[in-house]
């Protein structure tokens, strides 16, 4: 009864609100490392001028403090080292935890799709295909099959028939007398009249080089 009343419920992390937690953390001890640099720089500026005036004992206090600033700056420093630590372990762990819950859900829908469609399903599927591709190969080669008059023709017979006509119908073509191709047409030239002489066609300037050259070489 205690533990319920004084005792607070353990409530569960987000890891997001928990990342924003750690930068937000982070950035605080940033800011706060620039300010005692700051400082640190302050106290040795001090020294030096306690150092011109001749004041030792002031200017031996400045790097006291000077010290004390660079020793939480370095413990500062540590804080954000752990932080970083955090954060890099923790986003490997949200990297992870998500890797694994989209491997259980790929995992469940092929389970589900199993269960839709297993293997005894697809082997009597196929097995019905085959049995419909069967049946219908019968029904088209009865819907070939000749019925009636035709049914009872001989193809040998018919084939032999076929033969005959063909050789008849060659033995024709060599009884048939050949025919003489027409002879050309007389162009027949009116009395007093030489028929028309093709005129010389005259040479052109390359061919009389041509020939010119062809004189030369022989002589």
């Amino acid at each position: 009864m205690f533990t319920r009343i004084f005792c607070k419920p353990k409530q569960e992390t987000n890891p997001l609100a928990t990342l924003d937690k750690l930068t937000e953390t982070l950035e605080v001890l940033e800011k706060r490392e620039k300010v005692l640099l700051k400082k640190a720089a302050t106290e040795v500026e001090k020294a030096k001028e306690f150092t011109r005036a001749k004041n030792k004992r002031a200017a031996i206090q400045c790097l006291k403090r000077k010290r004390i600033y660079e020793q939480q700056v370095e413990q500062v420093g540590n804080f954000q080292l752990r932080i970083h630590d955090q954060m890099i372990m923790l986003e490997g762990a949200k990297a992870t935890t998500e890797t694994v819950d989209a491997l259980r859900t790929g995992a469940a829908a092929m389970k589900a799709m199993q269960k839709v469609t297993n293997i005894d399903d697809v082997d009597k599927t196929m097995d019905e295909i085959n049995e419909q591709t069967e049946n219908m190969k019968q029904i088209q080669e009865a819907l070939s099959t000749p019925i009636g008059t035709a049914a009872d023709f001989d193809e040998d017979e018919l084939e032999a028939e076929l033969e005959e006509l063909e050789g008849a119908e060659l033995e024709e073509q060599l009884l048939q007398p050949a025919t003489t191709a027409p002879a050309a047409p007389v162009q027949h030239v009116p009395a007093g009249r030489q028929p028309a002489r093709p005129t010389p066609r005259k040479n052109t300037a390359e061919e009389d080089e041509l020939a010119a050259l062809q004189a030369e070489m022989a002589l």
